[in-house]
């Protein structure tokens, strides 16, 4: 029950303060330039890589994205920066 209160009064204040829900809701941003970059931020860790698919944990959930020739380009502890061909990026509930 208290988290269920935590998220509410963190959506009031995100509608209130006319801030980003990602800033308090601790959801992740996923920014899309094309098929060849995309930068997560807010995420909780990397749960694999290879060179067709990046998996990284989420507050809730995962993110799955597929593709071809990926190489991380930056990687930071709640950022990172993949390039590569995007082909799918899916948000799986685990």
């Amino acid at each position: 029950m208290p988290n269920k209160m935590t998220d509410r009064f963190r959506k009031w204040m995100t509608n209130k303060m006319e801030l980003p829900p990602d800033v308090l809701m601790d959801l992740p941003r996923v920014t899309i330039i094309g098929q060849i970059h995309i930068y997560i931020e807010n995420h909780k860790g990397l749960l694999a890589f290879s060179d067709r698919e990046l998996r990284l944990l989420l507050k809730q959930g995962q993110l799955l994205i597929k593709g071809k020739s990926f190489v991380i380009k930056t990687i930071l502890p709640e950022e990172i920066l993949l390039e590569g061909r995007i082909e799918e990026v899916l948000y799986l509930k685990q």
